[in-house]
Order: structure tokens, then C-alpha cells, then sequence
């Protein structure tokens, strides 16, 4: 098996992992509704994507309580 030859210092075992971190989300504003959006996505609260209706968002959804 392999074994290392010598201890690895904390120091270069926290360098090794430096990229590892989370980054934040970075949220853009809906040019339609003015919501917060992920870039490059369709709003979900609208359905635009670039200043055009991509999804037809049902406004109310009305159940009789007879279907129900």
C-alpha cells in the first residue's frame, strides 16, 4: 500500500482546499416583474425570459368543489 513518506502540514492541506469553498448565488432582477431570478433562467414567477413571454403562467386556478 501506499504510504506517505511524511506528514502534510496544515498549511499546504488548507492551500489544496482553497478552491473548495461555496459561492452565493448571484440573483438578477426580472426586467418583467421585477422579481429576483437566477441569470440566463425564465422568471419563474412570470415566465419571461428576455423581455418575451417564454411560459403562459395560469393566473388562478379555480376547482369546483364538485371535481374535488
Amino acid at each position: 500500500m501506499a504510504v506517505p513518506k511524511s506528514k502534510i502540514t496544515r498549511s499546504r492541506r488548507n492551500m489544496r482546499r482553497s478552491h473548495d469553498a461555496l459561492v452565493a448565488g448571484n440573483p438578477n432582477e426580472c426586467t418583467n416583474c421585477g422579481e429576483l431570478k437566477r441569470p440566463h433562467h425564465v422568471c419563474p414567477s412570470c415566465g419571461h425570459y428576455a423581455d418575451r413571454e417564454v411560459i403562459a403562467m395560469v393566473e388562478d386556478i379555480d376547482l369546483d368543489e364538485d371535481a374535488a
